[in-house]
């Protein structure tokens, strides 16, 4: 079986020793590289060849989600698998538009991260069972009945700017330094969209302007 080839990217010490005694008992399993935040992982994709990057989300200097973007605009090929405590919508949503093809909480057990490496390299998708479900919800939300278009716009500019920011895959505290506002305004912001287009989610939001021509 070919060697995966893998750059970890973890900044907590501990965690980083569990994941990779989890790993080192798979001998197809290399890991070539370890990173302590997003710079240095985007630093070493240009120097090493990797199959896969394994990457923690909150990271100092550059948190995952913002190196995975960098990574998939000039790395197409390597998949990115998310392995982190957090299990948020906001987190979920942000890791996939920014091009992860797995989303795994990192006390899920060695055969678990492993089948999900490989799962990513043959081309499937990798997520925790409880990531899984909230996936599924978004997906049963979608497939409801849409109500009939709005073809005024029932949204503020400035609520359609921070929904072009969600779209964008870009974080609370990024879409408020983009707009020059904190982040709990963009979060009131938010709560008021979603009672505008009465959902319950960022990506359901999202649809639902772009299906009205808002976006």
């Amino acid at each position: 079986m070919k060697t995966i080839r893998i750059i970890l990217a973890e900044d907590n010490r501990l965690a980083l020793k569990s994941i990779l005694e989890k790993l080192e008992r798979y001998r197809d399993i290399e890991i070539i590289a370890v990173a302590k935040n997003g710079v240095e992982v985007c630093k070493l994709m240009t120097a090493e060849k990797a199959d896969l990057v394994l990457m923690d989300i909150e990271m100092p200097m550059m948190d995952g989600i913002e190196a995975a973007r960098k990574i998939r605009a000039t790395n197409a090929d390597c998949k990115i698998i998310m392995l982190t405590t957090f299990d948020d919508d906001d987190k979920i949503f942000n890791a996939i538009l920014a091009g992860a093809v797995g989303y795994l909480l990192k006390n899920e057990s060695a055969k678990m991260i492993y089948n999900a490496i490989v799962n990513s390299i043959n081309g499937g998708a990798a997520m925790s069972p409880v990531i899984a479900f909230k996936t599924l919800q978004f997906i049963k939300t979608e497939a409801q009945p849409q109500k009939t278009k709005n073809t005024e716009c029932i949204l503020s500019g400035r609520e359609i700017e921070i929904l072009t920011g969600l779209k964008d895959g870009l974080g609370y505290k990024q879409i408020g330094y983009k707009l020059d506002i904190s982040e709990g305004t963009v979060r009131k912001h938010i709560e008021h969209i979603y009672r505008k287009l009465q959902v319950n989610n960022k990506i359901s939001a999202v649809n639902s302007a772009v299906s009205n021509n808002w976006l």
